[in-house]
């Protein structure tokens, strides 16, 4: 069948259903003074607007899975009860020849209901996604179907009056009845409603089973309906348990079946669609809850005053009520529907905060003492409150990449994700619809993002929210990026302190020590022959003394390595230029205005400086470079450019030299700059506070 086909026939069954049930109301009030007001049935009835609305939406989005025919067969069938009750009581009673068909209508409301309410096991037996747990239980289905023939056929036969809740007293014979099969079709009915209830029992215990065998969602999805159906196959075994007892539980055993039938099964499948998304119908089900909401308050109110304004005004009071009621109802509806369209948004998505709620949340998450490990977590939760989104996430900038730092649901895949930055611009996030840049000080610092139904888009007001939100997320993120860098930094000082020593150690070893003990060697070898051969033992000795003048050269270089004598001892300039006279291209050092200063800023310099003239060295194919030293407004600044080949820093991120001078900076309270471009050679600049400025050199 195809899907507009699908479509046309859902509604129409729809308004079939609710065109008899106004019809039943109409009947009901214009027969009000012949029978008693019947609150269960009314309730019953009002009730199938929504259970009916729901099987369409459903039967129409999903047309395989019979849950939505079901449920439109189910409410068809309770409405075409009621509807032949009042239906045969005006025509027969309340004005009599008014209306035809009168007997057809009795005949057909009779049997034509038990196709749908012995349909119930059905329910059961196939929710969630329309089949049978597994094979074996499809028996219970052929069981069904037959007990519901046995009902039909033998309620079609059976003679003598057609039975009904009014009908008692009205004597409408059976048209179809044969006498002569009396036995036949009261054992037909007799093994019909046995075999519906073992049906029901069997698919409530497939229900039951179904659900202790789930996990997860699913479980969480089965679990209202399975106590109900529990409920609903305990109460008629009580009824039985009763009868067989001698106590009369007729009055509590009837109505708590029908209601657990008619109200609890529709309402516990409607949790499962809501708040578990069973069938993905948040919009639909919002739009019934608004229509279905503003029709039984709108209803409600107009009979209220019909029946309580009409008595009361005397022989006029139809016309006077009529018109009262309607002045009123025009009068509410638009407050109703705003109600009920919160009531919606309420049952669909839950406690949807306002955008105020939202904002005050934040300022109260921001005033409060939360570790950094806790603040995107909420941060993220707020987003999704204030948004009814189905994912929300939030993104930290880390370097050229925008990586994915908390995400909602919780139980969504919580793995790293990087996404590549193009400029300042935001890129495309994997599954999220809208992105909302997070910016402090003009610096891009992260994005929020959230994925929304594409039946329920984000509304200019919402837009607007996040909008604020991220313009409040940029003290958050800058406070969270900063924790972070610190982090990572302390991280990296210890690393590179061990690295350091381990070099130490290793060059020692390689270098100075090994020279000790040739040295050792020799001098007992010199001990050996200074007696029989004194000159041999005299070279030797020469060869000790060289020998040791090397290693102390080597423990030298070393100590310079560690801080050069000639930095303590003559300053920045004076050692930056040494250094320039062994570089492996010709360099030049500028000075302007440039003293002593702390021993941890001039140690910070000169080892960036050296750094930064290594990598030129490497990578830069450069033919000269230059280093350029000035003090200006209390910072030191430091430049080593060169004329080599460049790159492009927004592809290529620090490797470990240049994020090693980053953090020797950082931790005197510094800054590094790099700048370079392809074919026009790097600079790498530096700042750190000059301190108390002696004598300058230049």
């Amino acid at each position: 069948m195809k899907e507009r086909t699908t479509v046309r026939l859902a509604r129409a069954w729809w308004l079939l259903t609710m065109g008899l049930l106004v019809l039943t109301v109409v009947l009901g009030i214009l027969s009000s003074g012949e029978e008693p007001a019947d609150w269960f049935s009314t309730a019953v009835l009002i009730g199938m607007t929504g259970f009916a609305t729901v099987g369409a939406l459903v039967a129409s989005r999903h047309p395989r899975n019979p849950i939505g025919w079901l449920f439109s067969a189910i409410a068809f069938g309770v409405v075409l009860v009621g509807f032949r009750e009042t239906y045969v009581v005006y025509a027969l009673f309340t004005s009599p020849g008014s209306l035809p068909g009168a007997t057809v209508v009795a005949w057909l409301g009779g049997w034509i209901p038990l196709l749908a309410i012995t349909s119930i096991p059905f329910v059961f037996l196939l929710f969630p996604d329309g089949s049978p747990p597994s094979r074996r239980w499809r028996p219970v289905g052929w069981i069904a179907l037959a007990s519901m023939s046995l009902l039909v056929l033998g309620n079609i036969v059976v003679p003598g009056p057609l039975g009904g809740f009014n009908l008692e007293r009205i004597h409408i014979a059976n048209p179809t009845g044969i006498q002569g099969l009396s036995g036949v079709a009261n054992g037909m009915l007799t093994a019909g409603a046995l075999g519906v209830v073992v049906a029901g029992v069997a698919s409530v215990i497939a229900l039951v089973l179904r659900f202790r065998r789930a996990r997860g969602e699913e479980r969480q999805q089965l679990r209202w309906l399975a106590y109900v159906a529990a409920a609903t196959a305990a109460v008629p075994l009580i009824g039985i348990a009763s009868v067989f007892a001698g106590v009369d539980l007729g009055n509590l055993v009837f109505p708590s079946f029908f209601l657990l039938i008619l109200i609890g099964i529709p309402v516990a499948s409607g949790i499962a669609i809501l708040k578990y998304r069973v069938l993905d119908l948040d919009i639909v089900i919002k739009k019934t809850v608004v229509f279905g909401a503003v029709v039984v308050l709108v209803t409600a109110v107009y009979l209220a005053v019909v029946v309580v304004v009409g008595p009361s005004v005397g022989g006029e009071g139809s016309g006077v009520a009529s018109l009262a009621a309607t002045i009123i109802v025009v009068l509410a509806f638009q407050p109703v529907s705003r109600w009920a369209r919160r009531l919606a948004d309420r049952l669909v998505y839950g406690e949807r905060a306002t955008p105020y709620e939202v904002l005050s949340g934040l300022s109260d998450r921001l005033g409060a003492s939360y570790s950094t490990e806790d603040v995107l977590p909420r941060l993220v939760q707020i987003l999704a409150a204030g948004t009814g989104a189905t994912q929300a996430g939030v993104w930290l900038r880390v370097g050229p990449d925008l990586r994915r730092a908390a995400s909602w649901p919780s139980g969504s895949d919580g793995t790293a994700i990087n996404v590549r930055l193009s400029g300042d611009d935001l890129p495309e996030f994997p599954g999220m619809d809208h992105a909302f840049a997070v910016r402090h000080q003009g610096e891009l610092l992260g994005a929020l993002t959230v994925a929304v139904p594409p039946s329920d888009p984000l509304t200019p007001s919402q837009e607007k929210l996040l909008r604020d939100l991220a313009a409040q997320a940029g003290l958050v993120l800058r406070n969270v990026r900063l924790v972070e860098d610190l982090r990572a930094s302390r991280q990296r000082i210890v690393a590179a302190q061990d690295e350091r020593a381990k070099a130490l150690e290793r060059n020692i070893h390689d270098g100075a020590q090994q020279q000790l003990v040739a040295l050792a060697v020799k001098v007992r070898l010199m001990e050996s022959v200074i007696r029989t051969d004194p000159e041999k033992a005299l070279a030797m000795a020469r060869e000790v003394g060289a020998d040791a003048g090397d290693a102390l050269e080597n423990l030298r270089d070393l100590a310079r390595g560690i801080y050069p004598p000639l930095l303590a001892d003559k300053g920045l300039v004076a050692a930056l230029e040494g250094q320039a006279r062994k570089a492996a291209i010709p360099t030049e050092v500028l000075v302007e205005n440039v003293g002593r200063y702390a021993q941890d800023v001039e140690a910070a310099v000169y080892f960036c400086s050296l750094e930064a003239l290594q990598n030129v060295a490497k990578y830069a194919h450069a033919s000269r470079a230059s280093i350029k030293l000035t003090q200006i407004n209390g910072s030191l600044t430091f430049e080593v450019a060169d004329d080599g080949d460049g790159f492009d820093p927004t592809t290529t991120g620090y490797g470990t030299g240049l994020q090693g001078m980053a953090d020797r900076l950082d931790a005197i309270g510094g800054t590094l700059i790099v700048r370079s471009e392809p074919g026009y050679g790097t600079s790498v600049t530096g700042r750190a506070p000059a301190g108390s400025l002696r004598e300058p050199i230049a």
